[in-house]
Formats: C-alpha cells, structure tokens, sequence
C-alpha cells in the first residue's frame, strides 16, 4: 500500500511539471509569426513618379537648381526638364509628347493650349515676370546704350542686332519694340542689319561670342551669361513679359503634378529667380 502511495504522488508530481511547461515556456504559433506593432504601423513606401515638364528656354539655370531643391521634398518624384522656345514646346504637345506641367515665356503660347482644352481646369497661374533688355558683348564696340540710339543704327545700318524668331516670345517682343519705334522688320532684314534665332539661348550666344553687336534678351538671360545690359524695355515698348504656368489635362500624374506646380512658389523657388531676375508673381 506504501509504494502505491509513493508511486500516485510521483505521477502527480510529473503531470503537474509538465503541464506548467507546457503552459509558460513554449510560446503559441500565432505569437511567433505575428510582426512587431511597430512595424505593422509604418506607412507603405511611396511609388516612384516621373513628371515631364516643359519649361521656356530662359528658365534653363533656375529650373535645374530649383528641381535638385524638390528632390528632397518629394524623393520619390523624378522631373525630368525639356527646355526650348514657348513655340517649339507648344508645338511638341500639340503632337502629342507628353508633357505634366508646362511653364510658357508669354500668354500666348498658354492661351492656345487652353482654347483647345489641354489644360486642366483651375491650375493655370501668371508664375513670374521678366523683363526684356538690350544686351551688348563684352567692350561694347558700338558703344551702343539705350533702345532709341538702337533704333537710329538700325534705320542708317550701322549696327548688327540678334533678335528670336518670330514664333519665339522673345521675337515676338521684340517685333513689339520695332512697332514702338515704327521700325518695317522686313525693311531691316533686307538691310541684313539682323539675325535670327529659334530661341533665346541662340541669341544670348551671339552676343556672348561677340559675332553680332547686340541682342535683345531677358534680363535672366544676360545675367546669368555675365552679359551687360545697357537698356531695359519698358511695359509701354512691349507689354509685361509674363511667365503663366499650368498642369497639362493629359498628364498621367495630375497630383504630383500640382504638387510640383505648388513648389514653384514656395520660398527656396523664390529664392532662386529672384538671384537671377525674375519677379515672383505667385
């Protein structure tokens, strides 16, 4: 009878062992697979995005600093630039490229993109001002100074001038200019007392390489070539020379589209047309 006690007690020891390991030491499978909280609470990772955007020639310095300062704002945005004339840029969406936000160097450009419905309602904005000068090559040979003495050279033919085209903004305010002073642009040609280019980096180059006597550029443009600029237009010679920008109806991204269309108007945007001319609007 003892040693059916001792042995009961024994068994009674060994179950009850085994059961507390059972219950404290081995974890459940559910507990071993769950993630952490923490880990469960972090946001997905943002998909990458690619914005075309298209932007008049003149903006070229400014808007490639401007697009390294966004990469820290929105990392996973990627924008990719194409620099041209308003004109050509116009004509490259109107075929079909594909474009997120366009920034033009005059109405326009813009204004006909937005009579054939290409842009997305409500995005549109007068984004900066230039201004339109009279830009001379180093040493000034002619000694050219002001838009009136200009336009005396250009009637005798004593002075060579690189102009845009007329499908360029820039050509466009300068025919403006011609008009002030009752000058015949086609008269002037004749006088092979002007040069052309397809956009204002073409003209900016001329007068940098001293192969014309002056040009007639933004004011951007001939800061940021070191050029000197002897005379500025005024709004009564040419009107105001207005930068509108908008968000294209056909990008595949309207939302980081507006996003970036946004940036162009915080304070780092700011800062950096303003270092080289440009007048914030926005």
């Amino acid at each position: 009878m003892k040693k059916l006690i001792v042995l009961m007690s024994m068994m009674a020891l060994l179950l009850t062992a085994c059961g507390g390991n059972a219950g404290t030491n081995t974890p459940s499978a559910a507990t071993a697979d769950e993630p952490p909280a923490a880990a469960a609470d972090e946001p997905p990772a943002a998909e990458p995005v690619e914005l075309a955007v298209f932007a008049a020639a003149s903006m070229t310095e400014t808007m490639d600093q401007i697009i390294e300062l966004y990469k820290s704002e929105a990392p996973e945005v990627t924008v990719v630039p194409t620099y041209d004339s308003s004109g050509s840029l116009l004509t490259q969406i109107q075929e079909g490229a594909e474009c997120d936000v366009f920034i033009s160097a005059a109405p326009k450009q813009m204004n006909t993109l937005g009579e054939e419905g290409g842009l997305l309602e409500g995005t549109r904005l007068d984004l900066l001002e230039n201004k339109v000068t009279l830009a001379v090559p180093e040493g000034n040979p002619k000694g050219i100074e002001t838009f009136d003495q200009l336009a005396e050279l250009l009637e005798r033919g004593g002075v060579l001038l690189a102009m845009g085209n007329s499908d360029v903004p820039v050509g466009q305010y300068t025919q403006k200019i011609f008009e002030y002073y009752g000058l015949d642009e086609a008269a002037l040609a004749d006088k092979q007392v002007l040069t052309y280019g397809s956009n204002v980096k073409e003209v900016t180059t001329q007068v940098s390489e001293s192969t014309v006597d002056c040009g007639i550029i933004y004011s951007t443009d001939a800061f940021s070539a070191g050029l000197n600029v002897v005379d500025s237009a005024t709004a009564e010679m040419c009107g105001q020379i207005i930068y509108p920008a908008a968000v294209l109806n056909l990008s595949l991204h309207p939302s980081e589209a507006q996003a970036f269309l946004n940036f162009l108007s915080s304070d780092g945007a700011k800062a950096v047309f303003e270092s080289v001319g440009f007048t914030v609007l926005t």
